[in-house]
């Protein structure tokens, strides 16, 4: 029931936990117990709500950063990629295989804002060899849930010769 705990919670995390239970064939008591469980265990971290900000007046720029490193001595990337994690504009960072080592997820009010960010942050660390920065031009699908209407119109305009 673990697994499925999770998986619906990944979905929905304002799933009532009597909602849950139902579900699950479970009781409420059980359910509680469990989700303690996780959040004590590490496995659930957080309950962040997923927002399409391209909805709302607020700008946003997501950005990609592709990032090269030195691993440090006894430690790999676990200390670079902590560095990073740490500051504010960062959403993530992931051990990459193939032709980069980390992938590091940033928002910020504009380009000029991701820019700076790379620059004078990022880039100056005494383990970074290169950064490749790439901006989200729009977002159709995030943590499994899709961000646009279904059906919608194509709104392109027809071109003939």
């Amino acid at each position: 029931m673990r697994e499925e705990i999770l998986k619906t919670l990944d979905k929905n995390s304002k799933v009532a936990e009597g909602d849950l239970a139902k579900m699950l064939g479970m009781t409420e008591e059980e359910v509680h117990a469990e989700i303690k469980r996780l959040e004590a265990e590490h496995v659930i971290c957080g309950y962040p709500t997923l927002i399409n900000w391209d909805a709302t007046t607020e700008e946003r720029v997501t950005a990609l950063i592709e990032v090269k490193v030195t691993p440090q001595r006894g430690q790999g990337f676990d200390k670079i990629a902590e560095r990073i994690y740490r500051y504010d504009e960062v959403e993530s960072v992931y051990l990459m295989s193939g032709g980069f080592d980390l992938t590091v997820i940033i928002e910020g009010k504009s380009m000029r804002e991701v820019a700076s960010f790379v620059s004078s942050k990022l880039a100056p660390m005494e383990s970074v060899l290169s950064t490749a920065t790439h901006f989200v031009l729009k977002k159709y699908k995030e943590h499994g849930l899709p961000l646009v209407s279904e059906g919608g119109t194509d709104e392109r305009m027809l071109v003939t010769p």
